[in-house]
């Protein structure tokens, strides 16, 4: 079976020069050399979803969490290979919902330091139980109030590094490929992933979550495809003029410590409402996207105590009267739903959509 990581246009021949006079081969050479570099070099550095992206949203940036996924056909089956082992971090799998909540330790692929929230990759869930992290308290993710969105605000947090990250396919591909929890057997056999290992776990409770249910106020998809990310985000916003967003580092990860917001260093993007995308564990990039409604979005610009930069999204959840009480978010910050808006910063792995206007 082809590798499903590489782009097919870079499984396919360039497309034929055709020079019709043999006799002139010579005075052709140097151009047709320059030809073909530069089509291997378009060939290499755009992607299907690249140029969607492009046709639908030409004047909004593309954020790191999705080019760093638009794999080079190299780094794409590095990915690929990476998936069949399983890395030296340890996460937390915290199980979200009103099923009966667990927490265990685990040694996966995705993180060199701790990962938290139901996907592991710091996405909360309302209805989450107080029993999440019980064991560790202080791996929760990194909630504050919005009172404390001001220059000066000292603040202890932490931004693992992320390292397992796999590619987008594209969306013809991704779409061919079943995703839910009755069709997991197939994909784990399509991807040689053993059906007892922690991916396949994982790549269980991820079509699980996708499956579940919205909730009240929420509108979900989990995109499983770039393109499908777009379309959600849009459709949800109702228009195609949009931000999107992501944390970024002046390094690979920042390390918990105490970061301080800068002068001039707060930006708020959205008033009212924006689609947060969270990266799931998957076989290839799966995206849990949900639009919720009164949400406040930042970007929020810290200096680390040993210097690092950060330039972090935050989202701060105005309405929380539906949330459980016992939610992980409440015993943190020591107040209770529906008093004060609860926010929290989001890991490097995330996108926020948000209207420009």
């Amino acid at each position: 079976f082809p590798n499903p990581y590489i782009n097919p246009s870079l499984r396919s021949p360039l497309n034929s020069l055709q020079v019709y006079r043999a006799s002139n081969m010579g005075r052709w050479l140097p151009l047709l050399s320059l030809l073909l570099v530069a089509a291997a070099a378009t060939a290499h550095a755009t992607s299907p979803a690249q140029v969607y992206w492009r046709s639908i949203l030409p004047n909004t940036p593309m954020p790191s969490a999705i080019s760093n996924l638009l794999s080079s056909q190299t780094a794409a089956e590095e990915k690929a290979a990476s998936w069949a082992s399983v890395g030296k971090g340890v996460g937390v799998h915290v199980d979200p919902g009103k099923r009966k909540p667990t927490t265990s330790v685990h040694v996966g692929p995705r993180w060199a330091g701790v990962s938290v929230g139901p996907f592991a990759t710091g996405n909360i869930r309302y209805d989450a139980s107080d029993t999440e992290l019980r064991e560790d308290p202080s791996v929760a993710p990194n909630f504050f109030r919005e009172k404390d969105l001001r220059p000066g605000k000292r603040m202890t947090l932490h931004f693992p590094e992320l390292t397992f990250a796999p590619a987008f396919l594209p969306r013809k591909e991704a779409d061919s490929i079943p995703f839910s929890v009755e069709k997991i057997p197939e994909v784990l056999s399509r991807f040689a992933i053993q059906p007892d290992s922690i991916e396949a776990q994982w790549m269980r409770k991820t079509a699980r979550d996708c499956e579940a249910p919205a909730m009240k106020g929420e509108k979900k998809l989990c995109a499983t495809s770039l393109e499908s990310m777009v379309d959600f985000s849009t459709s949800s916003l109702g228009t195609r003029d949009v931000r999107a967003v992501s944390t970024t580092f002046a390094k690979k990860g920042a390390m918990k410590q105490e970061y301080t917001i800068v002068s001039s260093g707060i930006r708020k993007l959205a008033r009212s409402d924006g689609v947060v995308c969270h990266m799931d564990v998957y076989a290839y990039a799966v995206f849990y996207c949900h639009l919720v409604e009164s949400t406040r979005v930042y970007m929020v610009k810290m200096v680390g105590k040993d210097g690092a930069a950060v330039d972090a999204a935050a989202v701060c959840h105005v309405d929380t009267a539906a949330w459980n009480p016992k939610h992980l978010a409440f015993q943190v910050l020591k107040v209770k739903p529906g008093t004060v808006p609860v926010c929290h910063f989001l890991l490097q792995d995330h996108v926020v959509w948000t209207r420009r206007t």
